[in-house]
C-alpha cells in the first residue's frame, strides 16, 4: 500500500508559493531571441530536505540518485543563473517528472483524476543595486515533496523547462530500488 501522498494540484500552489517570485506589477516579457536559454545555468539536486533562504540553499542527504523502493519524501534544490540582460524580465519555469521512456508519471489529484506530476512557476530575477553588469543573477529554490507512489525498480528524471526551452543539463535522474521479494 502507497503511503499518501498530497496531490498535485496542492504540489502546484506550494511550489508557486515557494518560489515567492511572482512577477512584480509592471513588470514585463522580452521576447526573447531562440538561443538565450543556451547561456542559463541550471544546477538541481536531489535531497532529503532543501530549503531556499535569503539566496542560499541549504540541503540534508544531498546527491541521492537511488530511493526506496518504498515511497519517501524527497527535494529538490534548484539554482539558476540568469544571464544579466534576462534580468527583470518575467520568465515561466516548469518542472516535471518523466519515467525512463519520457512518459509523464501520474499521480492523483485532489479530484481524484490521475494528472502528469507537474510544477509551474513564474519568476523574475532583479538586478540589485551595485551589481556589475554583465553578473549572472541567481535564483534559488526549493521544492519540497511528500511521498510519491513510484513504482519500484524503475528509473525517473526531474526535467526542467524555462519559457520552454529544454537542456540535457536541466535533469536529474533517480531510480528506486526493486522491491524484495
Amino acid at each position: 500500500m502507497a503511503a499518501h501522498s498530497p496531490s498535485v494540484g496542492h504540489l502546484n500552489r506550494r511550489f508557486q508559493a515557494l518560489c515567492n517570485t511572482a512577477p512584480r506589477a509592471g513588470a514585463h516579457t522580452n521576447p526573447v531571441a531562440e538561443t538565450w536559454h543556451r547561456d542559463v545555468k541550471v544546477t538541481l539536486l536531489l535531497a532529503d530536505a532543501a530549503e531556499a533562504v535569503n539566496g542560499k540553499l541549504y540541503i540534508l542527504g544531498g546527491g541521492w540518485s537511488v530511493m526506496g523502493p518504498d515511497p519517501a519524501p524527497m527535494a529538490i534544490a534548484i539554482k539558476i543563473e540568469v544571464p544579466w540582460d534576462q534580468g527583470n524580465d518575467v520568465h515561466k519555469l516548469q518542472l516535471r517528472l518523466v519515467d525512463a521512456d519520457g512518459q509523464p508519471v501520474l499521480a492523483e489529484s485532489e479530484d481524484s483524476d490521475e494528472v502528469p506530476v507537474v510544477l509551474d512557476a513564474d519568476f523574475e530575477t532583479g538586478r540589485p543595486a551595485g551589481m556589475k553588469p554583465g553578473t549572472p543573477l541567481d535564483l534559488t529554490m526549493a521544492v519540497t515533496l511528500g511521498p510519491l507512489p513510484l513504482a519500484s525498480g524503475s528509473r525517473y528524471e526531474w526535467r526542467l523547462t524555462i519559457d520552454g526551452k529544454e537542456d540535457d543539463e536541466w535533469r536529474v535522474a533517480f531510480s528506486t530500488r526493486a522491491a524484495n521479494a
